[in-house]
């Protein structure tokens, strides 16, 4: 087991208190000393040059699944030189009509040297990867893999 450590700091601005004026911008600094400017989305609000939740949660899952996607693929011995996702989260009103990320898309493209799986064997990969994301785990959004070109990845 594992601890993993996040601090994030917000203060107020010299603005009044209320809805429309208050500051959405705040730091983030995880526990290994990175630090992330941070703020609302711009739908609500937020600074469109700081990174939002919905964001780094959408990266969070696409990190995860290619970290445990690069171990399975060391382990089976197949060498990925690159690795690219797309992905993409919705959000949108969720069964019970409030709003959540209910989705969430990986689109890798992944690039081989030598012996390339084949699509069964790249689809048993990403499934395995999945399967064993930390983060997916921990999550109610569906997450689902949608690969381009089963011959690239």
């Amino acid at each position: 087991m594992s601890e993993h450590h996040a601090r994030l700091e917000w203060s107020a601005s010299s603005q009044p208190f209320t809805y429309e004026t208050y500051e959405r911008a705040h730091d983030l600094t995880l526990g290994s000393g990175v630090a992330i400017a941070a703020s609302a989305a711009p739908e609500y609000k937020g600074d469109a040059t700081r990174a939002n939740p919905e964001e780094l949660l959408v990266a969070s899952a696409a990190s995860c699944h290619m970290l445990t996607f690069l171990a399975i693929a060391a382990r089976k011995r197949f060498v990925v030189t690159a690795y690219a996702d797309d992905a993409v989260g919705y959000l949108e009103p969720d069964t019970e009509k409030r709003l959540a990320v209910t989705r969430i898309e990986l689109r890798p493209t992944i690039a081989f040297e030598g012996a390339v799986p084949d699509a069964e064997d790249l689809r048993k990969m990403h499934e395995l990867a999945h399967r064993n994301c930390f983060i997916a785990n921990s999550i109610r959004a569906t997450v689902t893999v949608v690969t381009a070109d089963p011959n690239v990845g």
